[in-house]
């Protein structure tokens, strides 16, 4: 076998392969020597057919899985000798012409092909014990605590019928039926019962309940509203729409008591036990947000501190899937460019920008996850997908037999719980203050939105 390194240009490497026929030859008879003792031919014994007669039967298809295995085989020779971590797939170049191909697979010819790789760059980690954080905390205000309270009371406020002939009023509840119409004719979606509206909630379309004030019970209506021009259907985006409406209840809110009583409606023993259940959530709020801002300022000095170019395909591939939900998620809302006040071709420079940072810091994190020997165990998988198993109550059996059936889905399960691990690593080794802060600046948004 001979190996001559064509290409080497930045992260690209290119390699001629050329394995002479004899050591092809060598492999079939190998592997028709395998076969001998499995097959039956009629008129001879097993295990006693010439392997020159198979080669005559099966000599084709066994010199085509000796090169598809040679070319595999050597492909991985060669990189492993170079010490080489490759940023993706190999592309292996075969020849084409049909008497080229003929002569390989008749063993008339030697196999030459190219391999055309990009490796990955080698990477000097930084020095973990020089990084310095602040984690950020917050303490859950009473006032906090009573701003959910109230939330979770006017969620939850009764309502009683207004009188007859009383109309309708801005935060009253109605209930409807309705059949809508655009140009005459019913479209799909357009027709609901015993529809529960709250006025000015902003649950349909503008300009719908708007013109439910003043409405009684029993009374029909004609509403005539236009759908937005982002709406989810394209069908009915900026169509104006004509809804018959027969009004058929009108309710108004009653005040609410916050009590034992009502903490008890709610599953809770006492408005103390409410309180207490509301402050733990939001107490996990504030460590989520902490967390989320401390890890950014750590990728950021990972970044900052690890300053490579990395392989082209892969910021390629990355900016492509970036590229192509910014792009789709515009179309659905009827937005330009010119609406975020850039232009696309700046858009593509920030977004290359992004992918690029994404891709330099997933390559540190595998890194560092490889040179501390960090992995996940797939207990710690299989924890993760029953927890993405119970979001989806009634159909847990499905959404662990769609997991364990998919590599890839698993991938996406076990990628997470990777990056988490190597994080909580570096933060081990990194020199972390803590600081207390306001709610208000725990939830400030970053300027940065580099990903």
């Amino acid at each position: 076998m001979q190996v001559t390194e064509t290409l080497s240009e930045g992260l690209k490497r290119e390699f001629k392969v050329s394995v002479p026929a004899s050591e092809l030859d060598t492999k079939v008879n190998q592997r028709l020597d395998e076969l001998k003792g499995r097959v039956q031919i009629s008129g001879f014994r097993p295990g006693k057919v010439p392997v020159s007669h198979l080669k005559r039967l099966y000599g084709r298809s066994a010199m085509a899985e000796v090169i598809e295995a040679t070319v595999r085989d050597t492909n991985t020779q060669i990189f492993s000798e170079r010490g080489f971590k490759l940023a993706g797939d190999p592309k292996v170049t075969l020849p084409t012409e049909q008497a080229d191909v003929e002569k390989l697979i008749e063993g008339k010819s030697d196999l030459d092909y190219t391999v055309a790789i990009e490796i990955l760059p080698p990477i000097e980690l930084a020095d973990f014990k020089t990084f310095k954080l602040t984690r950020l905390s917050a303490d859950v205000a009473d006032s906090e605590i009573d701003e959910a309270v109230n939330r979770i009371a006017e969620q939850n406020k009764p309502y009683a019928a207004k009188a007859p002939g009383e109309k309708a009023a801005a935060k009253d509840r109605v209930t409807i039926d309705f059949t809508g119409s655009i140009d005459g004719k019913a479209f799909e979606g357009g027709t609901g019962g015993d529809v529960v509206v709250e006025i000015g909630s902003g649950t349909f379309i503008p300009g719908f309940e708007d013109q439910l004030i003043g409405a009684v019970a029993g009374e029909q209506r004609k509403i005539e509203a236009s759908f937005p021009e982002n709406y989810a259907s394209a069908a009915l985006a900026g169509k104006k729409a004509v809804f018959d409406t027969t009004v058929k209840t009108v309710e108004t809110p009653q005040p609410v008591t916050v009590d034992d009583e009502f903490a008890k409606k709610l599953g809770l023993e006492s408005l103390a036990k409410l309180r207490d259940a509301i402050k733990e959530r939001i107490e996990r709020e504030h460590t989520a947000m902490a967390r989320q801002k401390l890890k950014r300022e750590l990728l950021d000095q990972l970044d900052n501190s690890h300053k490579f170019a990395p392989p082209p395909s892969l910021v390629d591939d990355e900016f492509n899937r970036v590229w192509s939900s910014v792009t789709t998620e515009m179309e659905r809302e009827k937005k330009t460019f010119a609406d975020e006040n850039t232009t696309e071709e700046k858009a593509r420079d920030e977004y290359k920008k992004i992918a690029e940072r994404r891709v330099r810091l997933g390559l540190v994190l595998a890194e560092i996850g490889e040179k501390n020997k960090i992995t996940v165990s797939d207990e710690e998988v299989s924890r993760a997908v029953v927890e993405q198993a119970r979001q989806f109550p009634g159909q847990e059996q499905q959404v662990w037999e769609y997991y364990r059936k998919n590599p890839q889905a698993l991938g996406s399960v076990r990628a997470p719980i990777y990056e988490e691990k190597v994080v909580d690593f570096v933060l081990e080794l990194a020199k972390v203050d803590d600081k207390k802060v306001s709610r208000e600046e725990l939830f400030k948004e970053d300027e940065s939105t580099l990903g």
